[in-house]
């Protein structure tokens, strides 16, 4: 159907965050209209698209405030439709678009870019990041005031991929984005701590003969930051936090009253330098993966709510840039279409969250902590129809090349997992049904 038709829907036989008795929800007008008991529904709509939802598990749309969709400037890996797509697949109705692209987006023209062009996709809203500083080169502040006043609204500000080092740097950056109702999302990395390095420090890294990437490079950025951010009364977002030194410093920081929020990778929650022995490039990333401990003592902050998000760290790249040495490899990998299924096994088949707690950790708080006012609500009559079913049973197995996005980089080949999203609703059109996105 056509993106702009009204069409009302009703989803039937589902259960909200997976509770209680099964309920029919009826969407008209980009809207929830009625969630009643299943099958008590009379009247319908003259033109209403239906989708039997077999007791699953209905959940708001999730929100990811941490991805690259490489467009403008590496089309051939990712773009914005393709992205679109995967995150559509993945439940996802919102994505945050990080700006180290070619050029990179430092502009407001490139931001309204990128969000126009998401909009005219219409998959899920794609909102662009604005880099910190010009070009990404950690010395003069971007053009912050012109894209949060654009058409884009930007008010999420990053440098992913590279560390803003400089702390006068980050101080005036801090201020300034303060004074716009923005936040700074750091990329935590004291880069003069890991030059060469490929893998974390560890036995694993003394193991294979590669260089060690400390703890303390992520941390020793994380203090610093949350110390700039208490002076200037602003908002700090700490960036795919990878260590249990960092989740101690977010729990004295959030002690101390500083605002300051941060998110996990599933793959920080799920891998471990233990893959690693494969010298499979695919297993490289920013920060690297880390010991058991670290992946334990960030599934507990996640719980705890010390970590506040879970977001993929979507990161597509060519088979050139991984079919290759290990050191050469680039960092990164995909994420959105595997991350609603890791994030079911590793914390909601295992008893340790619940979907109502998926719900807080991959929509609600995401979208609350980049100031969202349609994604992340509530399953009540009157709200955004921004809705994901998820299939908890649905047993499937990742297989980069049958992915959605470009690239096939996907470091669980050949997994298998049970729950993966089979409905995804933005503003009550569907964008993914039963495994085809809604191009």
């Amino acid at each position: 159907m056509e993106k702009d038709t009204m069409t009302a829907l009703l989803i039937r036989n589902v259960h909200l965050y997976g509770e209680g008795d099964a309920v029919d929800v009826l969407v008209q007008d980009g809207r929830i209209d009625t969630i009643a008991p299943h099958g008590t529904l009379a009247a319908l709509p003259a033109e209403c698209e239906e989708y039997e939802g077999r007791g699953n598990v209905l959940l708001p749309g999730l929100v990811d405030i941490h991805v690259h969709l490489r467009e403008p400037g590496r089309e051939d890996t990712e773009t914005i439709a393709s992205g679109s797509a995967a995150a559509a697949l993945g439940g996802f109705t919102a994505v945050y678009t990080m700006p180290n692209t070619k050029p990179v987006i430092d502009n407001n023209n490139l931001a309204e870019m990128v969000w126009s062009k998401g909009q005219e996709i219409g998959l899920c809203d794609v909102y662009p990041v604005g880099s910190i500083t010009v070009g990404l080169q950690g010395k003069e502040l971007s053009e912050m005031g012109l894209m949060n006043k654009g058409r884009a609204q930007v008010r999420w500000f990053s440098d992913d991929g590279k560390c803003v080092n400089n702390p006068l740097v980050m101080r005036r950056a801090l201020e300034y984005a303060a004074g716009l109702g923005a936040t700074i999302a750091q990329h935590a990395e004291e880069d003069r701590l890991t030059e060469g390095a490929i893998a974390h420090e560890g036995p694993m890294a003394a193991k294979l003969g590669m260089k060690g990437w400390p703890r303390a490079a992520e941390e020793s950025i994380v203090a610093r930051d949350i110390l700039l951010a208490r002076d200037a009364h602003a908002h700090i977002h700490v960036c795919h936090a990878s260590t249990k030194g960092t989740v101690e410093l977010l729990k004295w920081a959030h002690e101390q009253g500083v605002n300051v929020t941060a998110e996990v990778t599933p793959h920080h929650l799920l891998l471990n330098d233990s893959v690693l022995s494969t010298y499979n490039g695919v297993y490289r990333v920013n920060p690297p993966l880390r010991e058991e401990s670290d992946n334990e003592a960030l599934q507990q902050a996640l719980i705890d709510g010390v970590i506040d998000c879970v977001a993929t760290d979507h990161a597509p790249h060519g088979s050139e840039e991984t079919c290759c040495e290990f050191a050469e490899a680039a960092n990164g990998m995909l994420g959105l279409e595997t991350s609603l299924a890791i994030m079911a096994q590793v914390m909601v088949e295992t008893g340790r969250m619940t979907w109502r707690d998926i719900a807080r950790v991959m929509s609600e708080r995401p979208a609350e902590i980049v100031g969202l006012a349609d994604h992340g609500r509530p399953l009540e009559a009157g709200e955004p129809a921004n809705l994901t079913v998820i299939d908890p049973d649905a047993s499937w197995c990742v297989y980069g090349e049958e992915l959605a996005s470009i690239a096939s980089n996907t470091p669980y080949e050949g997994m298998e997992f049970r729950a993966r999203p089979v409905l995804t609703v933005l503003r009550g059109r569907v964008t993914a049904r039963d495994g085809e996105a809604a191009l």
